[in-house]
């Protein structure tokens, strides 16, 4: 299927790895320019140099920090000097750190709004009005299944996710008069470091091996296996496409059908 976004400029968050790292390549591969980001330049630089590889696509590296206000801006403003405007943007951050309502105090709170909902806000602010001239759009907000269903241990991604995914529904109606669309991902247990690091603590906790907390994890999914990060790309770049020309204002949960139902 041709998804028709080759030479359209996509903006994707926090991509030198993982997640964000999967979606860069996917939309490489479909002929899109892509500005990437990331806090630390070594990773970053080979990441780019592996898509470019891989993909022959143009990647744009940019080194910042998406919780700062001005690298947000930055960030898009490099893909506006570069190749003329934003088309698509992919809003990607780290989890916030686990903990529960007793456990979690008010600077935690304030650290994780930065890095988890004030950089989507930022990030869409610059980057729609580029959108707006153009007449076409695509945002695509990865969340995570703790909006669909909360996850023990995980307050602060149970909240602000489920914000980022009001955030979308409000922002869905409000720009489509400018044939801007705007749509959540939510990955469930996919093969991350995020999730490793999860499972490390699981294991600390509970006074078990990682491997056997990893396996506990792995049995509750209907499909028996961690997700693959390209199979949450696929559905990422899939709504950044002209083909999903008539989706917006949808949550949509790749986790293996784990949180069924709900």
């Amino acid at each position: 299927m041709n998804l028709e976004i080759a030479g359209k400029v996509a903006v994707v968050a926090a991509s030198s790895q993982g997640l964000g790292r999967a979606v860069v390549e996917g939309l490489a591969r479909e002929g899109a320019h892509v500005v990437m980001s990331a806090r630390t330049q070594d990773k970053l630089m080979r990441a780019a140099d592996d898509v470019r590889r891989a993909t022959g696509a143009e990647v744009l590296p940019i080194v910042a920090d998406v919780a700062r206000p001005d690298d947000c801006a930055r960030i898009v403003e490099a893909a506006v000097e570069r190749w003329g405007g934003v088309d698509i943007l992919v809003t990607n951050t780290g989890g916030p750190l686990p903990g529960t309502f007793e456990t979690t105090d008010e600077s935690a709170w304030e650290v994780a709004v930065q890095n988890t909902l004030m950089n989507v806000v930022r990030l869409s602010r610059h980057a729609i009005p580029h959108m707006k001239t153009r007449r076409w759009g695509r945002i695509v907000h990865i969340a995570s299944t703790s909006v669909k269903l909360p996850i023990p241990g995980l307050l602060l991604s149970n909240s602000l996710r489920a914000a980022v995914v009001g955030l979308a529904r409000t922002m869905a109606v409000e720009l489509a008069p400018h044939g801007i669309l705007v749509n959540c991902v939510c990955p469930g247990s996919h093969d991350t470091q995020r999730i490793r690091e999860l499972a490390e603590r699981n294991a600390a906790a509970k006074r078990i091996s990682t491997d056997a907390a990893m396996a506990e994890l792995t049995n509750a999914i209907p499909l028996g296996r961690l997700g693959r990060p390209a199979e949450l790309a696929d559905v990422a770049v899939f709504l950044c496409s002209q083909r999903a020309s008539y989706v917006t204002a949808a949550t949509i949960v790749v986790d293996g059908g784990l949180t069924r139902g709900a």
